[in-house]
C-alpha cells in the first residue's frame, strides 16, 4: 500500500540564540539574493535579536529533509515557502498558494533566476566529512543530488510572478544532459554552485550548472569551472496534468544569447530524434553486425559479456526522500544510480574508476513514496581506442516492480562514463572489451552510442 502523498505537516517551536537565527528566518531571502552560504549546521550569522528567550512558531511539513544535505535542505526549505504559508500561528492547517496567484505570463531575464550556494569546505570541517569520499576527495553522487535541487529551485524561480508566489504548476526533471567533470573538485577548498535558466519553451526550460572552485592555478573565472550541467524541466498544470505554458526568457548579453542559442539547438536535437526512429540505417546495421560478429570470437580471451558485468539493488522508497510534490526526489535517484554505476565499473576494471561524465539521463516515470525501486546496471561498452584514457560506459536502469503482481516499469534511464587512473594502467591492469549475448543488446548499445555521440557533437 502506497503512503499518501500529502505533504507532511508538522509545528516546532525553536528558541532563537542571540548571534544566530534559524535557517528558515532567511528562506524567503532565496528568491531575492544573489547566494546563499551554507554550512553543516544549518544555521546563518545575523543581527542579533531583541528577545533571546523569544519562541518562534515554525511550519515544518520541512522536516522531511532534516537527514538531508545542507544545500538541499536550505533549497527545499526555500521552495516550500513558496507553495505554502501557516494559516495561522496556532493550527497546523496550511494553504498552498497557487490559489491565489495570477497565470499571466511574465517575460524574464536569466539574471532574475540565477542563484548561487557557496559551500563553506575550508572551515567547516563537518561539512567535509559529510562529502568526503573514500580516497579523500568530494562524492559526486552528493554534488549530484545537490545539482538537481538546485536546478529545481531555479525554475521555480522563473515560473513565479513578480511577488514571488508559484503559479499553478508543477515542475518535475524531464531529463538531464552532460554533467561533465573538466577538473577534480577539492574536498578541502571552498566551493560555489550557481546557475541560471538559459532556455525557455512553452512548456519547458533548460537551466545550466556550473561548479566552480578557485584554485592558485585558476587564472580567470572559467578556469575555475570544475563542472558543468544541463537539466531540462517539465512544467504541468497541478489539476489537470497537462503541458503548462510557463514564463518567455529574454537573455540580455551576448553570454546569455549564446547559451539560449546552445540550448535551442539541444532542443532541437531531441525533438528530431523523437521524429527519427531510423536514423542511419545501413550505418547501425554495419554497427550491429560488428558487435555480433566480435561475440562469436571464442578465441579473444579479452572480451567479456555484458551479462557478466551486471549488478543490481533494491529498495524501498521513504517518505524521507520526498519531495513537496510527494514523489521521489530526482537528485536522490541519480545518487543512488551513481553509487551503482561506480560500483559496477569498480567491479570492472578491479580498481576504484574516476568519474567523467553522466552521459545523459531520462525520468520516464514518477517513483512515489513506498514504491519498490529496483536498480540493474551493466558496462554497456568500452572506448579503449585512447589507450591512456580508455572510457567505461555504463548503463543503470530503475524499475519500478509490484512484486506481488510480478510486473515492473520503467522509471528512469541512467548513463554515466568512468575512465582508470593512471597507476592501475601502469600496474599492467587492460580494460576487457564488452560485447553483447544478444541482438536486444546490440540494439541497446547502438543507441546509447548514437546519442552520446550526438549530444557530443552538439556541445562542441
Amino acid at each position: 500500500m502506497k503512503l499518501s502523498k500529502k505533504p507532511l505537516i508538522c509545528q516546532h517551536y525553536y528558541k532563537l540564540e542571540q548571534t544566530n537565527t534559524l535557517l528558515y528566518t532567511f528562506i524567503s531571502s532565496i528568491f531575492t539574493s544573489q547566494s546563499i552560504q551554507l554550512s553543516q549546521t544549518r544555521q546563518f550569522s545575523t543581527a542579533t535579536t531583541s528577545d533571546s528567550s523569544s519562541i518562534t512558531p515554525i511550519n515544518k511539513n520541512l522536516l522531511l529533509f532534516i537527514n538531508h544535505s545542507p544545500v538541499k535542505n536550505a533549497i527545499w526549505e526555500a521552495r516550500s515557502s513558496i507553495f505554502w504559508r501557516c494559516s495561522s500561528i496556532s493550527s497546523s492547517s496550511i494553504i498552498p498558494l497557487t490559489t491565489q496567484c495570477d497565470d499571466h505570463l511574465i517575460t524574464k531575464p536569466p539574471s532574475r533566476s540565477r542563484t548561487s550556494v557557496l559551500y563553506k569546505l575550508s572551515s567547516d570541517y563537518a561539512l567535509q566529512e559529510r562529502y568526503r569520499n573514500p580516497v579523500n576527495e568530494i562524492r559526486i553522487e552528493k554534488l549530484l543530488e545537490d545539482l538537481d535541487a538546485l536546478a529545481g529551485t531555479i525554475s521555480y524561480k522563473h515560473c513565479s510572478s513578480d511577488d514571488g508566489k508559484a503559479r499553478s504548476l508543477t515542475l518535475v526533471t524531464a531529463s538531464v544532459d552532460n554533467i561533465i567533470l573538466k577538473k577534480p573538485v577539492r574536498i578541502d577548498t571552498d566551493l560555489t554552485i550557481e546557475g541560471a535558466v538559459t532556455w525557455v519553451g512553452s512548456s519547458s526550460l533548460e537551466i545550466q550548472l556550473n561548479v566552480k572552485q578557485s584554485t592558485p592555478e585558476s587564472i580567470n573565472s572559467r578556469e575555475s569551472v570544475s563542472l558543468t550541467a544541463n537539466f531540462t524541466f517539465a512544467a504541468r498544470d497541478s489539476k489537470t496534468g497537462k503541458s503548462a505554458k510557463i514564463n518567455p526568457i529574454l537573455p540580455e548579453n551576448m553570454n546569455e544569447k549564446l547559451l539560449w542559442q546552445e540550448a535551442e539547438e539541444r532542443n532541437k536535437m531531441r525533438k528530431k530524434k523523437k521524429e527519427q526512429k531510423i536514423d542511419n540505417l545501413g550505418e547501425k546495421e554495419n554497427m550491429l553486425n560488428e558487435l555480433l560478429l566480435a561475440n562469436s570470437d571464442d578465441n579473444n580471451n579479452n572480451n567479456i559479456l555484458i551479462k557478466d558485468t551486471c549488478l543490481q539493488n533494491s529498495l524501498v522508497c521513504q517518505p524521507e526522500q520526498r519531495n513537496i510534490h510527494g514523489q521521489i526526489f530526482g537528485g536522490y535517484l541519480m545518487r543512488k544510480a551513481f553509487e551503482l554505476a561506480y560500483a559496477t565499473a569498480y567491479s570492472f576494471v578491479g580498481s576504484p574508476p574516476c568519474f567523467v561524465e553522466v552521459d545523459h539521463v531520462d525520468f520516464l516515470k514518477p517513483v512515489d513514496v513506498g514504491d519498490f525501486l529496483h536498480l540493474k546496471s551493466c558496462v554497456l561498452y568500452t572506448q579503449v581506442e585512447n589507450s591512456s584514457r580508455p572510457l567505461i560506459n555504463v548503463e543503470v536502469i530503475a524499475h519500478v516492480t509490484q512484486p506481488q503482481n510480478h510486473s515492473s516499469e520503467v522509471s528512469n534511464n541512467f548513463y554515466f562514463t568512468f575512465t582508470v587512473p593512471s597507476d592501475t594502467q601502469r600496474n599492467g591492469s587492460k580494460i576487457r572489451n564488452v560485447v553483447p549475448a544478444t541482438e536486444a543488446e546490440a540494439l541497446r548499445v547502438i543507441e546509447c552510442i548514437d546519442v552520446v555521440r550526438n549530444k557530443r557533437d552538439n556541445v562542441r
